[in-house]
């Protein structure tokens, strides 16, 4: 199998993997962080956690306009923080970003992130027929 990729403009991968591959019915949405921003220093939001998850969906949001999808083909979200803390400030944001019914969702707290985020998040998109 070849897998297809889709690749968003703004958004950097900080190792080697694919932002999205697309598996037939399912497209796979790697973890993105607010660091994930192309550019300088300034592309990277080390603010609190509303600004960090806004700004991860943001980030997941320009990956799905390259795969042609949106946030209502999203079926499950992984979420990943590096404290519990932060949980109830990352579902304020969350919460705007979906329609209900939402997304199933798992959320783990975890010892540390990449480029040293405090939250990371991946999709699983189903493709419309």
């Amino acid at each position: 199998m070849t897998r297809k990729n889709y690749t968003a403009y703004d958004v950097s991968a900080s190792g080697p993997y694919s932002h999205a591959i697309d598996a037939g019915d399912f497209i796979f949405l790697s973890g993105q962080t607010a660091m994930n921003g192309v550019g300088d220093e300034e592309a990277k939001v080390k603010g609190n956690i509303t600004d960090q998850t806004k700004t991860a969906l943001a980030y997941l949001t320009s990956v799905m306009d390259a795969a042609e999808v949106t946030s209502d083909d999203v079926v499950k979200v992984n979420v990943y923080l590096t404290s519990m803390a932060y949980f109830d400030e990352m579902n304020e944001v969350y919460k705007t970003f979906f329609n209900e019914p939402y997304p199933a969702r798992t959320c783990v707290a975890v010892n540390e992130l990449p480029l040293e985020a405090d939250v990371e998040i991946e999709f699983i998109v189903k493709k419309s027929n």
